[in-house]
C-alpha cells in the first residue's frame, strides 16, 4: 500500500473534510525476533482471513466518529522487514480515532491472522 495516496484518494471524497479530524495508521512489519524470547526469526508463515478481516473493518468503520476503515493484508512466506499489516483510520476526533484504531488492530491480530515463525 502507497500510504500517501491512499490517503489522498480518500480525500477526494468530498465528505472527507466535513467528518475527519485525525487519520492514524498502523504499518505492521516482520520483526527478526519472537515476542516471547527474542529468538532470531528467518522468515514468517502468514495467513489473513480476508472475510473476517472484511468483517471487522465493517464493524470498526460503524464505531462513533469512523469515516472510514482501510486494511490491507498480506499473506505468504515472509523476511524480517517485510510489511505484514496496513490499516488506516480516518474520523472525526482523537478520543474516537485511537480507540478504533487500537481496537481494529487487536481483533484483526486475534481473529484474523496466524502467523508462524520459522526460527533462524
Amino acid at each position: 500500500m502507497d500510504i500517501s495516496k491512499t490517503i489522498a484518494a480518500m480525500k477526494q471524497d468530498p465528505a472527507f473534510a466535513e467528518n475527519v479530524g485525525m487519520v492514524l495508521i498502523h504499518n505492521g512489519t516482520v520483526r527478526s525476533w519472537s515476542r516471547d524470547d527474542h529468538f532470531p526469526v528467518s522468515q514468517i508463515e502468514v495467513a489473513a482471513d480476508e472475510s473476517k478481516v472484511e468483517q471487522i473493518r465493517g464493524e470498526i468503520e460503524q464505531m462513533e466518529g469512523i469515516f472510514k476503515v482501510v486494511v490491507e493484508t498480506h499473506s505468504g512466506v515472509m523476511q524480517p522487514g517485510d510489511d505484514l499489516l496496513f490499516l488506516i483510520v480516518a474520523g472525526d476526533i482523537r478520543e474516537n480515532v485511537k480507540p478504533a484504531l487500537a481496537l481494529l488492530l487487536d481483533r484483526i491480530k486475534a481473529e484474523a491472522i496466524s502467523k508462524k515463525e520459522i526460527y533462524v
